[in-house]
């Protein structure tokens, strides 16, 4: 079985903006980038989206007022909303259908919303476009703390680099004075190791062996 082929990707004419034949193999929902003036007297506004590949969306004069009408004449509020562009091979020019590109949808509506735009200098006909649903931006990941923990004696967790860690787990085992004290702090102590293992189960590993032995040295002081 020969492998699936995408026509659409080589029927896309060479040109500097989207054009209707673009959008031969279906519609196409973009997120807007930026606006910005286009220097095209006809269509003198470039609306960027992205994965445009420099090729901007310059809508004509009545899709220009959809989204005037749909988002008020500020193009600052355009930045991040949704559009699905499709091709109406009905658009004509000098009396023939060559196609245009048209809106079908428009985020940050909450309802169809119906124009009457012009047709003809004589004529004007019904519009709708439909509400585009977005999904919802993802949340960043947060960001984890830097260092490995260390709990305190006194409670107070703090960081520190890999590299000291055990030493200085160390320093705190020896500033705990009884073992009920350093048992303590080891049930404290032990879901902050628990995550120190799940990415280095050596250096976790090495942190109980100190404190078993610091734990030892304690028992037998206490039993002396």
């Amino acid at each position: 079985m020969s492998e699936a082929l995408d026509m659409g990707a080589f029927v896309a004419p060479k040109s500097n903006q989207l054009n209707a034949d673009d959008l031969i193999a279906g519609p196409r929902t973009v997120t807007i980038t930026r606006v910005v003036a286009s220097g095209n007297a006809d269509q003198p506004v470039a609306v960027h989206f992205e994965g445009d590949g420099g090729k901007p969306y310059l809508p004509c004069k009545s899709m220009r007022r959809v989204m005037i009408a749909a988002w008020t004449a500020d193009t600052s509020l355009y930045i991040g909303r949704g559009m699905t562009l499709y091709r109406d091979p009905k658009v004509a020019f000098g009396g023939m259908e060559v196609g245009g590109i048209r809106i079908s949808h428009l985020s940050h509506i909450d309802k169809p919303m119906g124009l009457a735009l012009t047709v003809t200098k004589a004529k004007r006909a019904p519009y709708v476009v439909q509400p585009l649903r977005m999904a919802p931006p993802a949340e960043p990941k947060p960001t984890p703390p830097a260092g490995l923990p260390i709990l305190a004696p006194d409670g107070s967790l703090r960081r520190v680099s890999k590299g000291v860690w055990a030493s200085k787990i160390k320093e705190v085992l020896y500033r705990l004075e009884s073992s009920e004290a350093l048992r303590q702090w080891r049930q404290a102590m032990g879901p902050h190791i628990g995550a120190v293992a799940e990415g280095d189960n050596v250096m976790a590993s090495e942190a109980d062996a100190l404190i078993e032995a610091r734990l030892a040295e304690l028992a037998d002081a206490e039993g002396a």
